[in-house]
């Protein structure tokens, strides 16, 4: 802090989702001064309410969107070396159906042409390509409904996607970032060196410049300062998922058509559990925490059990979530054919100085938009770094992209006394960052165990390294745990987080 009560950066960015961690960290690794201002967790809304998957969006072909298909399935293999500790390759089948009326949906024909594009666009090298498989063979075979014959079967890629989003910032903040979270950005305004943000916590800053990547509150930020709406337009979608108990065995995932033209997953989620979504519904109430309706619950339900062989009702789901999604409003009528590319919208308010407002973008396409913002901004910081994070890993990622179970071996060797279930959780969860969990020695002090596998120590390694401070924050975004975790054990676990001070 100045002594003028000032806090002097050259880059203000507000919002702590994926593309405003993402462009701290390019920023910071460029030699930039950065703050982030983040007014809940990192993750809190749309970037912790994905589908979780690293892919090229092979739907999105459909709609001419090659040059966002392209960016994104380079981008997969750009992610996977990066961070395989929270990324991994999936294999996704893709049942080839005529329908249960007998009425066609895609044909065939053009299902083996999209995936014939969807391994060649993006010049793959280390994911495998896609073959035919027969349904009425394991582990299909009882899984599928029988009128499912043939399918094809290609790769995407996993993510822990909040994950995903706190290494941004951790990677941000090891380069320099100042990470604020839980504190918003109050008012904005015009300043002789760039803009002026008082914040919640009672302090401001003066940057020279600001990013604006507050997602679906993006034009409530931008019109702390200038007033009236860009001429950019934000359109909600929201998207919701549910959560059901194990439906079938294996590591791959389902990809269903939809009578209405839509897509379905069905992914292995957290070992117990399978993810069905995705929901895209017009969202025109205010952002912020929302449920999944229980018409959204019955046409995943319905949707689900037009292709598995036991039908999948309400009273399967376990959990549910849902976020919405702040698209650029290309005008399209049909939610789902919105366009999922990014728009970055430049306004110079104060003295040619930038205030930068990203409108859309995707999970796998952070890394790459926050390269392009960086980009856009070039002309006003001319004494910035060049392009660098194409080949950096992010924090733990610095294992074999090919051999996560060779690093786990490694791990249980130099950890021989913590619980294999434990060791692999934090294995995946913090990469090569595991010893800032349990330290050097081969005797780490766990602590008290709360369930599942969250220990003490994972638990004061969040709170000290990741910005957590709710139960939530631990329970269900930097981990899953509370996923694996009975109502007593939660509220035993927040009830110890509330006499941590």
């Amino acid at each position: 802090m100045s002594s003028s009560g000032h806090s002097p950066c050259d880059l203000l960015v507000i919002g702590g989702g994926i593309n405003g961690t993402a462009i701290a960290r390019d920023a910071a690794g460029r030699g930039l001064s950065v703050v982030l201002c983040e007014k809940d967790d990192l993750a809190r809304h749309t970037s912790s309410a994905s589908t979780k998957l690293i892919h090229g969006g092979l739907r999105y072909l459909e709609y001419g969107e090659f040059r966002l298909v392209r960016e994104a399935l380079i981008e997969r293999e750009v992610l996977l070396r990066a961070a395989p500790h929270i990324i991994w390759p999936m294999r996704f089948v893709l049942p080839y159906d005529k329908g249960r009326n007998g009425k066609g949906m895609r044909p065939a024909w053009m299902l083996r042409l999209g995936l014939l594009l969807y391994d060649n666009l993006g010049g793959r090298e280390l994911l495998p390509g896609t073959k035919s498989v027969d349904l009425h063979e394991p582990p299909h075979a009882g899984v599928l409904d029988p009128r499912l014959k043939t399918g094809f079967e290609y790769s995407d890629c996993w993510v822990e996607d909040a994950r995903l989003v706190v290494l941004n910032a951790v990677d941000a903040h090891n380069r320099g970032a100042d990470i604020r979270v839980g504190v918003e950005v109050t008012a904005l305004s015009a300043h002789p060196e760039g803009y002026r943000a008082v914040l919640s916590d009672g302090t401001e800053v003066i940057a020279r410049g600001v990013v604006n990547a507050a997602g679906p509150w993006v034009d409530a930020v931008l019109f702390k300062i200038k007033r009236d709406r860009n001429e950019a337009g934000l359109r909600l979608i929201k998207g919701s998922h549910i959560v059901t108990q194990r439906l079938f065995p294996g590591d791959h995932a389902y990809i269903f058509q939809n009578a209405d033209n839509r897509i379905v997953f069905a992914i292995p989620y957290e070992r117990d559990f399978t993810l069905i979504g995705t929901t895209d519904v017009p969202w025109d109430t205010a952002p912020g925490p929302m449920d999944v309706s229980p018409a959204e619950t019955d046409y995943l339900c319905a949707a689900a059990s037009e292709y598995f062989a036991r039908d999948i009702a309400a009273s399967d789901v376990v959990w549910s979530y849902a976020g919405v999604r702040p698209l650029y409003d290309d005008q399209s009528e049909n939610a789902s054919a919105v366009t999922r590319d990014y728009v970055l919208d430049i306004d110079e308010l104060s003295a040619q100085r930038p205030v930068l407002s990203i409108y859309g973008g995707k999970i796998t396409t952070s890394r790459k938009l926050a390269e392009h913002a960086m980009e856009k901004l070039s002309d006003y910081y001319g004494e910035a770094g060049g392009d660098w994070t194409a080949q950096a890993q992010l924090p733990g990622g610095d294992i074999p992209a090919d051999d996560f179970d060779g690093f786990v071996r490694d791990q249980a060797a130099r950890y021989p006394d913590v619980p294999d279930d434990v060791l692999r959780h934090l294995c995946r969860a913090y990469g090569t960052r595991i010893t800032l969990v349990l330290g050097d020695g081969p005797s780490p002090k766990l602590g008290r165990r709360f369930g599942a596998q969250l220990s003490e120590a994972e638990a004061r390694y969040l709170l000290r390294h990741e910005w957590a401070r709710t139960a939530d924050d631990i329970l269900f975004r930097r981990t899953k745990q509370g996923l694996h975790m009975d109502r007593a054990e939660r509220e035993a676990f927040s009830g110890w987080l509330r006499l941590q001070g």
